[in-house]
């Protein structure tokens, strides 16, 4: 049983905090037992990185982590109150809060990390893809890989009358968005949802559905699908495991990419606001020791993540990505320094941008069935997305000196500068100000006032 689940064991770390200079410092939370749900992946390394340091305790909070059997049940439980908060795919706040699926208003303080995905397709599919693509004088594969290496792929399939089936984590996933935006930016049509069809396969060339992320690899090994979008480590376990290769990073995709965020109801913020502050406090803390020192802490934050009760993969599978390299065949390893971000380039600050861009992509593939003005999306970023309480943290950890100011964005209006085209893989830049224009910048996707009717596009 974990030290934190046991009150007396809670309460002797108080005491013992009682005469810490950091005690006077200590919010007068609300509630101070808490229960946080988490997915078997890497990046909720901020999580497991805060209990097991202490840094929750340091706030006075006495926490729970708890595996989550997939996304669905996670949010439900956030929803219910079973659950005082999660590790969250960013697009579950945003679509609970549109009322797309479960409708509930879901706030975050505090995004968790950038990068962290990967692309990866079977063995037979990669030998396939392998006559598509550049090689350098080594003999090696010229990064990044591009969709359209596998578009002669996907064809012959359906030339053969073969549905060409891909797996993603889930339908709002960061996954599920960054899988589309490689297969289109390649040429190939990931399919689109409308209000009456809700599998995402309306016009697909390549068949995307939904597998919880520790069973890729299985579901790709049984032939299920041909590869996936998952984050970390179930792509670098396909390479341990020689079914499959990862064919792409995030990182490759869009430099920097937003990726998970830490999720609460609305309303345990607006009854816990002392509590939400500590728990971000705590939060930032974890993400600022994970990339200290050019990452000279992550072979310790392997070793907890590779524990059962986080993510139980072996050590060496984690590794592979969380220090700074990533290995696609076989024996490629490349550096990757940036593959796992937790506190450098704000990731932990969270920006409407990043909302907005979650927002276009529903928009793009018609989970958002009709045209928002630019306005709405700034309105929803802003219900969801709370940068106020994040620095609140912030601040609070500075005085304690805990923190170097220098590190926040403290004038940010919410909104990065723009996504250079050079950071995207198809070249097309983003800025999140102006949603609609975006949207009409992207060749395939709904655009303007576009909608799916049956299997048309109209409009």
């Amino acid at each position: 049983m974990k030290r934190l689940t046991l009150k007396t064991a809670s309460l002797l770390a108080a005491s013992t905090l009682l005469t810490s200079p950091a005690m006077a410092e200590l919010l007068d939370v609300e509630k101070d037992e808490l229960k946080f749900g988490f997915i078997k992946l890497t990046d909720m390394a901020p999580l497991a990185v805060a209990y097991e340091k202490g840094y929750f305790e340091d706030e006075g909070l006495f926490v729970t982590l708890e595996a989550q059997a997939n996304w669905k049940v996670l949010l439900d439980g956030v929803i219910s109150g079973t659950l005082d908060g999660a590790h969250m795919l960013a697009g579950q706040p945003l679509a609970a809060t549109i009322g797309y699926g479960t409708e509930a208003h879901i706030i975050t303080p505090f995004s968790m990390d950038l990068n962290g995905n990967g692309i990866t397709v079977s063995n037979e599919i990669w030998a396939e893809m392998k006559q598509h693509i550049p090689h350098d004088d080594a003999g090696k594969p010229i990064h990044p890989i591009s969709a359209s290496a596998l578009k002669p792929v996907v064809e012959a399939y359906a030339e053969e009358g073969k549905p060409f089936n891909m797996g993603m984590v889930f339908p709002v996933s960061t996954h599920n968005y960054e899988l589309r935006y490689w297969l289109a930016a390649g040429g190939l049509e990931p399919g689109f949802y409308s209000p009456e069809d809700v599998s995402g396969q309306i016009g697909a060339d390549v068949l995307l559905s939904v597998t919880p992320p520790p069973q890729m690899p299985a579901t790709m090994e049984a032939g299920t699908i041909y590869g996936y979008c998952v984050g970390e480590p179930w792509n670098q376990q396909a390479v341990f495991k020689g079914i499959g290769v990862p064919v792409i990073t995030d990182y490759e995709l869009w430099k920097n990419n937003p990726e998970k965020v830490f999720g609460l109801s609305a309303e345990f913020q607006q009854e816990n606001p002392q509590t939400t502050l500590a728990i971000t406090k705590a939060l930032i803390r974890a993400a600022m020791w994970l990339d200290e020192n050019d990452n000279a802490n992550r072979p310790e934050a392997v070793e907890i993540l590779s524990r059962s009760e986080y993510v139980g993969a072996d050590y060496d599978v984690i590794a592979n990505s969380m220090t700074g390299t990533f290995e696609y065949e076989k024996g490629d390893k490349r550096d990757v320094p940036d593959f796992n971000v937790f506190f450098r380039y704000n990731a932990t600050y969270p920006y409407y941008s990043d909302a907005v861009w979650y927002l276009t992509q529903m928009r793009r593939w018609g989970q958002i069935a009709e045209a928002k003005p630019d306005s709405w999306y700034d309105e929803i970023a802003k219900s969801v997305y709370k940068p106020e309480i994040y620095l609140e943290a912030a601040k609070m950890l500075v005085e304690e000196g805990l923190a170097d100011e220098a590190d926040f964005p403290w004038d940010s209006d919410g909104y990065k500068a723009a996504t250079p085209a050079a950071d995207i893989i198809d070249g097309i830049p983003y800025d999140g100000r102006t949603p609609n224009a975006y949207l009409d910048s992207l060749p395939i996707g709904l655009k303007g006032e576009q909608k799916v009717v049956g299997s048309d596009i109209q409009g």
